[in-house]
């Protein structure tokens, strides 16, 4: 018996010993696959075992075997298991070792070959750069950057099934590798193959949704070009199936074709191509037959279109020119996407701005808003359009009557929506912009009004950026021009003159946003300014404008005695019992009432005005609102922070506050004050 349990145990023995024999085997084939994923698990494992080998042997060597030998003989295939076993794993560790030096000095390498084929892309010799990255690869195969590397360059060439299989080869060593994704996304698309170049967007979306702006347009591009090929098949169709109407567009170009016509000639005919293009097969057929090279190819059109001083034919050849693109880029992305990568057209659309010429302003205004009013006509023009003087030349069509006053102001108003316009408005701001726009203002009176409005709002909303913000507050002539059309409000103003009016209180309200010496200055004439405006000669807060009149106003004024001790002065010298504030303080509207106890408890602080406060209705008003009436927390708030510094500045107050039964609530409250 003892024999036959021997000879199982040695075959035991010797089957875990083959079983290991394999499992090292499989780890030497894995060290050398091709496949770089593959060997970076084999590696991973390899430590692993290498790690709780040793493991096993310094807890050997740690106990102190006491037991009961059951076999006393050693068995042949164990000591060769154990023999052959620790030689493997030696030979593993030794490997292991060697193979960490190399893959360090060929990560080197393969730095130094990613460098130079940089270098090699960045010059545009895109063949080299890819020898570069390959031989980059043939030193290090896991090296991600080096797939999507090659593949740009694949790219470049147009070689997009390589670049396909570089960006899955780069997926394999990293499967969030954004760059992988968007690369093959736009070798998908060049294939036109749509639906996989949105998977491949989709995927970058899913790793990274803070890459929302770079999924929208790149899908963006997907459905545009999608939609360019289905045009140009479409209109293919209708010019094989000989329709009359898309035979003629092409019959028309070649006419225009005709060199040293009159300039008349030419007018004439893109006022007849205009009448024709009807819808989008007659724009895809007018850009299919190269429709926009009208300006490159005729130099006596290019030269009517660009002279700088245009004379009557110039003046017709230039309007004709503008109605006919409105016609073929209306609701055409493709085709107003075309027409700004023509040079003549990116040069002169500013100067056609600035004309003078009622009708090219006009038509240029109306071709320029075909881009505005949607997002992706927008990047058009701040990708192709130097922006930095539009801001400026849009603004002078305040000073028109007509309808480019109204043009001008909501393509600037659509324009503020790109940040990157924002950023280009930067240059100008202080040498061109504010200039014009502080004469604009002191001329209220002048221009037109409902545009200056406008144009007021606008500048309020570019000083959500911090730059123009700074800019703007930091603008002496700016804050006197702001006053003064405060000013002549009190002269008698129309409803027209009253928007300017809400519109400057806001954009004062943004500015004050800002702390500097300039505004620190104006802080006392501005909360004056509001104050005359919160209540008129009688006392009686003022019923023109309504409530919008008191809600800028007190939010203003509660800006300004936020941080100036001296209009907090200036404002109890003027009210002494604060009549203006306790009827805001009874209002229905809570932002005027919350701006109204906010601006209340700045003005405390002022010595004597608390007690001016005694024996009016302040404690009981203070109270409804603090105590839970409003139902803003942030009215709540402001109330509450109010009462407290009352009572605190005139402990009399407190008084009236246990007549109420109020103490409780103030109580509740004293969790917002934070310093009384």
């Amino acid at each position: 018996m003892l024999a036959e349990a021997d000879q199982e145990q040695q075959e035991d023995d010797f089957q875990r010993f083959l079983r290991r024999v394999d499992d090292i085997a499989n780890l030497v084939q894995g060290l050398n696959s091709a496949d770089p994923a593959v060997k970076e698990r084999t590696i991973a494992e390899a430590e692993k075992r290498l790690h709780d080998q040793e493991t096993s042997r310094e807890e050997e060597s740690k106990t102190t075997v006491n037991r009961t030998v059951i076999n006393t003989r050693a068995s042949d295939v164990a000591n060769a298991e154990a023999v052959n076993a620790d030689g493997f794993l030696a030979i593993l560790e030794k490997d292991a070792k060697e193979r960490a030096k190399r893959r360090k000095r060929n990560e080197h390498l393969a730095n130094a070959l990613k460098e130079k084929g940089n270098d090699a892309f960045r010059k545009g010799d895109y063949v080299v750069a890819i020898q570069r990255y390959t031989e980059g690869l043939e030193k290090l195969k896991d090296k991600q950057e080096l797939y999507t590397n090659r593949a740009q360059a694949y790219l470049k060439m147009h070689e997009c099934e390589k670049a396909i299989t570089d960006c899955e080869w780069a997926l394999k060593c990293n499967e969030k590798c954004i760059k992988a994704y968007f690369l093959m996304g736009k070798a998908h698309l060049a294939l036109k193959h749509y639906s996989e170049s949105r998977q491949c967007y989709e995927k970058i979306l899913q790793i990274d949704p803070q890459k929302e702006t770079l999924f929208k347009d790149c899908v963006n591009e997907v459905n545009l070009e999608e939609k360019r090929m289905k045009d140009e098949e479409r209109a293919m169709k209708e010019v094989q199936s000989g329709k009359l109407a898309a035979l003629s567009i092409k019959e028309m170009l070649q006419k225009l074709d005709r060199p040293e016509q009159n300039i008349l000639y030419y007018t004439g005919g893109i006022r007849l191509l205009t009448g024709a293009v009807k819808d989008c097969t007659e724009q895809t057929l007018f850009r299919t037959n190269n429709g926009f090279s009208i300006l490159k190819d005729n130099e006596i059109v290019r030269r009517g279109f660009c002279a700088e001083r245009k004379n009557a034919a110039e003046v017709d050849l230039s309007v004709s020119l503008l109605f006919l693109w409105q016609a073929v880029c209306t609701g055409n992305e493709e085709n107003q996407r075309l027409l700004l990568t023509q040079p003549d057209v990116n040069a002169q659309l500013p100067k056609l701005l600035s004309s003078g010429v009622l009708e090219i302003q006009k038509e240029t205004l109306a071709l320029i808003s075909l881009y505005s009013e949607n997002e992706n006509g927008r990047r058009l023009l701040v990708r192709h359009q130097d922006l930095t003087k539009w801001l400026q030349i849009l603004m002078t069509f305040v000073n028109s009557t007509d309808v480019r006053a109204s043009s001008a102001m909501n393509i600037l108003s659509d324009l503020t929506k790109e940040e990157r316009f924002k950023t280009q408005c930067r240059v100008m701001l202080s040498t061109g912009v504010l200039p014009l726009f502080t004469q604009l203002l002191t001329s209220a009176k002048l221009v037109n009004q409902t545009a200056l409005a406008h144009c007021i709002g606008i500048m309020g909303n570019l000083c959500a950026d911090v730059v123009i913000r700074m800019q703007m507050a930091e603008c002496k002539e700016c804050w006197q021009a702001c006053l003064k059309l405060v000013d002549e409000c009190f002269d008698g103003s129309t409803p027209k003159y009253q928007e300017c009016l809400f519109a400057v209180l806001g954009l004062m309200m943004n500015l004050l946003l800002e702390s500097n010496v300039i505004i620190q200055y104006f802080a006392v004439d501005i909360s004056g300014r509001c104050m005359s405006l919160l209540r008129d000669k009688d006392g009686r807060i003022v019923t023109a404008g309504g409530q919008i009149t008191s809600n800028y106003g007190i939010k203003t004024l509660s800006i300004c005695t936020r941080s100036n001790r001296q209009a907090q002065e200036d404002l109890v010298k003027s009210d002494k019992r604060f009549s203006v504030l306790l009827k805001l303080l009874d209002s229905e509207n809570e932002m005027i009432v919350g701006n109204a106890a906010f601006c209340l408890g700045q003005c405390l602080v002022v010595p004597g005005a608390a007690t001016s406060l005694l024996n009016s209705s302040v404690v009981m008003i203070l109270l409804k609102h603090a105590g839970g009436d409003a139902t803003r927390t942030s009215v709540q708030e402001n109330a509450a922070i109010a009462l407290g510094k009352l009572c605190v500045a005139e402990p009399r107050h407190i008084f009236q506050l246990r007549k109420l039964n109020g103490l409780a609530i103030l109580n509740s409250s004293m969790k917002y004050i934070h310093s009384i």
